[in-house]
């Protein structure tokens, strides 16, 4: 594997340099004298800001892109060996590395570097630990996976010894990571189309288990089935966090109820082998569903302290733990880590306040599989409303196959469904599945539902249906979003 040298800096050329890891991961090099080039299929805000920056992006990706200045080109998992680009690369004998891998070097730089990986939860944890290290001054380096309000993007370049990112299991990438800390938020079926089953998946998790240091941490919900089989004879330490029995299963992959109404205070039962090394207790909501708990450690890091979330779900408070018993490792005080918590009000996509059309609500939703969606749906029914009315895009045709009856079942928590069509992404084949398939699904559990192929059937369906008090949740992974944003426009 070619091995950059950070010292001499040289021309790295990103193929798909518009996605948000990608243009996170140029931006890094740039900022350490690197020259910087890339292209993408389309024009977009992350494409048009990165040539405010001075780095060149082509649109469109074509074999004249590649020059013979570049030393360097990165690929994205999505690139193929048919891509024009990805041919010249070859053909010319450039060195190439994939985005995991040089995420994986860039580590190697850092004292303190972190990576927080499961089927669910990676953006919001990441961020949550990116807030609790900037409300502790100690200018970390970050890479997320979504857009953080209060860093101005994806990305943060800082000069301190932290350095904090994303870590996915697809196509094995975070096994090419460094880290000294590592977290796994849950361990579910997902990316069927890269393992053959999850036995495939939790194989992937103990090989990043087992990146680990001798003096690092691993950080593991205790929800997970079997988690000790990820975990054993690890080098490292090994720390457990869940939430109480109640909302445990939320955490891992069931999510339970939070109050649907107004403010409460759920009870707090452990299962009978006694609660993990971090934990919540005195669960409380407020009336948009923000849950506020005591948080138990271990005692050599202090006190048990209040934390009070600005984001809503009680899956945000094992979120939140995961990043606590991180940030305890990393000597961060507790005062910090009740101020970041606090700080946080969410990432764009997750849970994302959009504005009011004819006196419903619009939100946006990352959610795209049947966990993150139970997730997603519950936290929205402790929020003030009329009906739920989710709009999903399914995203991937393997995807959809795969979970049809978990997604089905997930969905049938809102009070109406409205699908678009699958969202292909990287893939081709349908596989013989579309949204009709999953809406007939949906009917046969009693909900209603209905498909529109358009986007401006979508726009006008709820222009029409929707009423006042309505909570309207734009769903998925593509670009769904798109919709309540011409809905506000």
């Amino acid at each position: 594997m070619y091995e950059i040298d950070f010292k001499h800096p040289v021309h790295v050329f990103f193929v798909g340099i518009g996605g948000i890891s990608m243009s996170g991961l140029a931006r890094i090099l740039a900022s350490k004298g690197f020259t910087v080039s890339g292209s993408d299929r389309s024009a977009s805000a992350i494409t048009r800001d990165l040539e405010a920056d001075g780095i060149h992006v082509y649109i469109g990706q074509r074999a004249e892109n590649i020059t013979d200045e570049i030393d360097l080109a990165v690929f994205t998992a999505a690139i193929h060996p048919d891509n024009p680009e990805y041919r010249a690369v070859m053909q010319k004998g450039i060195p190439a590395l994939t985005r995991a891998e040089l995420l994986g070097q860039l580590m190697k730089n850092y004292r303190m570097p972190v990576a927080v990986s499961g089927t669910h939860g990676k953006t919001t944890t990441t961020s949550m630990l990116s807030e609790i290290l900037l409300a502790a001054d100690a200018d970390p380096t970050l890479s997320i996976g979504g857009i953080l309000p209060s860093i101005g993007g994806n990305v943060r370049i800082g000069s301190g010894d932290s350095f904090v990112a994303e870590a996915c299991e697809y196509t094995d990438s975070f096994l090419h990571m460094f880290p000294r800390i590592g977290i796994i938020l849950n361990v579910e079926e997902d990316h069927l189309d890269y393992f053959e089953n999850l036995d495939a998946i939790r194989a992937s998790f103990r090989k990043f288990a087992q990146l680990l240091p001798g003096d690092g941490a691993l950080i593991i919900n205790s929800r997970i089935d079997d988690w000790q089989e990820l975990a054993k004879g690890l080098p490292c330490e090994v720390v457990t966090y869940c939430l109480p029995a109640e909302t445990g299963a939320e955490a891992a992959g069931t999510a339970e109820a939070a109050p649907a109404e107004g403010s409460g205070t759920a009870a707090c039962a452990f299962p009978s082998d006694g609660p993990a090394d971090y934990y919540a207790s005195d669960i409380e909501y407020d009336a948009l569903g923000h849950p506020s708990f005591l948080l138990h450690g271990p005692a050599q890091y202090g006190e048990p302290v209040r934390v009070s979330l600005r984001v809503p779900g009680l899956h945000n408070a094992g979120n939140a733990l995961a990043a606590a018993a991180a940030a305890d490792r990393m000597g961060i005080d507790r005062a910090a880590i009740v101020r970041g918590l606090a700080a946080f009000t969410g990432t764009d996509r997750r849970f994302q306040y959009k504005g009011e059309v004819n006196g419903f609500t619009i939100i946006d939703d990352y959610a795209h599989h049947p966990t993150e969606i139970e997730a997603t749906l519950r936290a929205a029914a402790a929020c003030p409303h009329e009906r739920i009315i989710c709009v999903f895009q399914p995203h991937t045709y393997s995807r959809t196959k795969s979970l049809l009856a978990g997604f089905a079942r997930a969905l049938s928590l809102a009070d109406v469904v409205v699908l678009a069509d699958i969202y292909a992404a990287r893939e081709t084949d349908t596989l013989g599945v579309s949204s009709q398939t999953l809406q007939e699904e949906i009917r046969r559990l009693g909900r209603e539902c209905l498909y529109f192929p358009d986007f401006a059937e979508i726009r006008q369906f709820l222009l029409a249906n929707c009423r006042k008090g309505d909570l309207v949740i734009t769903m998925g992974a593509g670009n769904i979003d798109q919709i309540g944003t011409d809905l506000l426009s």
